[in-house]
């Protein structure tokens, strides 16, 4: 499974938030924190407010605050649909959101 990759799109209602290939995602799922890695079995689960992590094939880590929404995965593709999100770029010390705004 070694460099195994999947396809992920991440979408607010007003915009798309990512979309690109990933080697794990982490959802705020529900019932706690769900990590999805590539292979993974069909799975349907709602998301409450938190943040979701993607580490990209190179190993960079984006991350995306997002309000209530749901994932969708199967055949190694992952939709995440939420009400609102924001990427949050992380600087030394401190997480600035988007918008350059500190957090």
């Amino acid at each position: 499974m070694a460099g195994a990759t999947m396809q992920v799109n991440i979408v607010a209602a007003d915009r798309p938030l990512w979309s690109g290939t990933a080697k794990s995602v982490t959802i705020p799922a529900s019932e706690g924190g769900m990590g999805i890695l590539p292979n993974h079995e069909p799975v349907l689960t709602v998301i409450k407010d938190g943040t979701i992590a993607v580490v990209d094939p190179d190993g960079v880590r984006h991350s995306f605050d997002v309000t209530d929404g749901f994932i969708s995965f199967d055949s190694n593709k992952l939709t995440v649909a939420v009400e609102r999100g924001h990427d949050v770029v992380q600087t030394s010390g401190s997480a600035v959101v988007g918008d350059g705004q500190e957090a």
